[in-house]
């Protein structure tokens, strides 16, 4: 029995700028220009384009740029649309997607899908490298502040399909219907003066009771005296404390094992002090959430050594290296014609988009 097709988003999700995209606004000239010469001189050849990746990745932005050609192109019902969905674990130089139809129908497309898989790849392959590096403890999604505002649905997405279990906008999570999660923050703590707990306090008071309170702890420096001054004020309301330590200061509690030297920031020995004194106070249930710096290597080095971290939080680095795509023309009216060292290639797990 064939297995019914995998669900893909509704194309309207994305809120594309239409118009503007089908009028190539955002495209590259060359491709607006190119189009513009066919369609003046009433030749748009049938043509296979197919686009790949050159790097091991977890693919993101399939369905985005389905949507960009089912909406912005000439005629959807023209093209032949076969694509790997969000999500799947691709190969170098594997086929991602492939279009076939009258080429100026969608040629002044390339542009924006090829910078939408990228775009969303990235972010997905660097959050699936971070949450197998801390499997099975959890990864929270934090690297909204580290870009443009515009990009946070798209990336939310591609962190959410690639394991992050929460991501700190509405806009991220918006894609899937769920809500942005995040702490008592530091600003929250200095209105009320550098008092943590009352801060805290204050969050209890006005925010609904489905929110877990996860605070902040190093506004003193001080994590270990912070998170037992919020357990015993607040007790079982207290879900968890995010340990934030700048990578400039050693916490007041490691100083006298280890100097004013490396290891600075959040390190191994301030998580194992942390939890050590909330388990000796009687509060073993208060989980320890970890952020600042943190990418693949330093969770890794975490887990080796039995940090007893519980969550961790990743930020700017999920926004880095590159996973860029390719498009290329491989046949032309049915015909093999793709420049020099590149030709079309067989995929077997593309799957037909209606």
């Amino acid at each position: 029995m064939t297995p019914p097709p995998r669900p893909r988003l509704d194309p309207a999700i994305f809120n594309l700028p239409i118009d503007k995209m089908r009028a190539g606004y955002y495209s590259d000239k060359y491709f607006v220009r190119a189009r513009e010469i066919l369609l003046k001189d009433d030749h748009s050849p049938n043509v296979t384009v197919q686009v790949f990746g050159k790097h091991e990745a977890f693919l993101g932005g399939i369905d985005e740029a389905i949507a960009i050609l089912k909406l912005c192109s000439d005629d959807w019902s023209a093209l032949t649309v076969r694509a790997l969905h969000d999500g799947d674990a691709i190969a170098p130089w594997e086929v991602v997607l492939e279009i076939e139809g009258p080429y100026a129908s969608f040629a002044h497309l390339e542009t924006l899908y090829l910078g939408v898989l990228a775009r969303r790849t990235r972010v997905g392959t660097n959050t699936r490298r971070v949450v197998e590096a801390a499997a099975p403890k959890d990864v929270m999604f934090f690297p909204a502040r580290h870009d443009h505002w515009l990009v946070q649905t798209g990336d939310g997405y591609a962190a959410h399909i690639a394991g992050a279990i929460g991501v700190s906008t509405d806009a991220q999570a918006s894609w899937w219907g769920s809500e942005g999660v995040g702490t008592v923050p530091h600003g929250l703590i200095a209105a009320y003066g550098g008092d943590t707990v009352l801060a805290s306090q204050k969050f209890l008071e006005h925010v609904t009771d489905d929110v877990r309170l996860i605070s902040l702890v190093d506004f003193d420096n001080d994590c270990v005296g912070t998170s037992l001054a919020l357990a015993a004020a607040l007790g079982d309301r207290l879900y968890g404390v995010r340990l934030d330590t700048s990578e400039m200061l050693v916490d007041r509690s490691v100083i006298p094992m280890m100097g004013y030297s490396k290891p600075t920031g959040v390190n191994p020995q301030l998580v194992a002090n942390v939890r050590r004194a909330l388990d000796d106070a009687g509060h073993p249930q208060v989980r320890i959430i970890v952020s600042g710096g943190f990418t693949v290597e330093k969770i890794l080095e975490f887990e080796r050594a039995g940090v007893p971290v519980d969550s961790y939080g990743v930020g700017s680095s999920l926004f880095q290296g590159r996973f860029d795509f390719t498009a290329d023309i491989v046949r032309n009216n049915g015909q093999p014609c793709a420049k020099v060292g590149r030709a079309w290639r067989e995929s077997g797990r593309l799957e037909r988009v209606e």
